[in-house]
């Protein structure tokens, strides 16, 4: 059975809370951060509250949900992971031979009912409902992590939605200003603690975003090209990770960007200035439309078919910024 926690802002105040028979339970103890959480243990004390609730519940509707995914976290992101997403960008999956991988600011990182903020030269506003990896254990060098040890590394579960400015990424050729803006990675409601024994159901998770109630995306876990395991191990490789830091593991298909075909892109490459290329990008990708306008309502969940494992609903309005 998994146990489901969450953060909240209560009383002016942040507090650590479990999903009991009971309702919502205080979690004792402190814990300032994720990190917190993991090595002061958190984990083991919310799971045994859980099995033997005992307190006062906390009304949710008196209480701010926050990020389970403190700002000091590092924010790691996987690129075309996902077969499906790499097909509608014209690309075969079989040609994915690396994982790609990079850094989203931390300062994006935002509670998972947030409204997110349109800055106001973006026009090409995206969403990507992902799924997030919360480590229980860093590490400071290599590692193997293997289906059989990767709950050792992983120590929970959340939604990530990769909010994307495409106009930004295409015209600076870079993943990390588009998707870095304050409020573009909304995380939670819940941060779901596996047990053992449904460790190996990851790729079960049925990930589902809709637009204003027209489902755009949805496709189950299975379909990621590079698994948690190979992308930890990976990760391991190259940089220290923490307990308490955040991995999205890639998008499924049916985002709003849809690029030009491959031919298209070698045309335009040869004939047309890098100017005049992301015109024609800009007015394409508008006559498409489904980017994100001010007052859409996007809504993400993460399950499996049977609802045993429920990272809960994120609910985020899109507004315009004042200036």
């Amino acid at each position: 059975m998994t146990t489901r926690v969450a953060r909240l802002q209560l009383n002016g105040a942040p507090v650590w809370v479990v999903e009991t028979a009971a309702g919502l339970l205080p979690i004792p103890g402190d814990y300032p951060t994720t990190r917190a959480f993991f090595e002061q243990g958190g984990e083991t004390a919310a799971m045994a509250l859980a099995d033997a609730p005992k307190g006062d519940a906390i009304d949710p509707a008196a209480a701010e949900w926050l990020s389970p995914v403190t700002q000091d976290a590092e924010f790691v992101c996987q690129a075309t992971n996902y077969a499906n997403h790499v097909r509608e960008v014209g690309r075969d999956p079989a040609t994915i031979i690396n994982n790609v991988l990079f850094r989203k600011a931390s300062s994006s990182i935002a509670s998972p009912d947030t409204d997110i903020v349109r800055p106001a030269h973006v026009r090409l506003l995206d969403y990507e409902i992902e799924l997030g990896l919360v480590l229980r254990k860093g590490f400071d060098g290599p590692v193997k992590v293997t289906t059989e040890t990767v709950g050792e590394w992983v120590g929970g579960l959340v939604i990530v939605n990769d909010v994307s400015a495409r106009d930004v990424q295409i015209s600076h050729e870079q993943f990390h200003k588009a998707k870095s803006y304050r409020t573009f990675g909304p995380v939670g409601p819940w941060l779901v603690l596996l047990p053992p024994q449904d460790e190996s159901r990851i790729g079960d998770l049925l990930l589902t975003l809709s637009v204003n109630g027209k489902v755009r995306q949805r496709d189950y876990a299975r379909d990621m090209i590079f698994a948690p395991p190979v992308t930890l191990t990976e990760l391991s490789e190259i940089m220290d990770l923490n307990p308490g830091d955040l991995i999205a593991t890639g998008t499924p298909g049916g985002v709003a960007l849809q690029p030009p075909s491959p031919l298209v892109q070698k045309w335009a490459s040869f004939l047309l200035s890098p100017q005049k290329r992301f015109a024609m990008f800009l007015k394409g990708q508008l006559k498409k439309g489904g980017y994100l306008q001010p007052g859409d309502i996007m809504t993400a969940a993460i399950t499996t078919d049977d609802g045993t494992i429920d990272l809960g609903v994120q609910t985020n309005r899109i507004v315009a910024h004042d200036a």
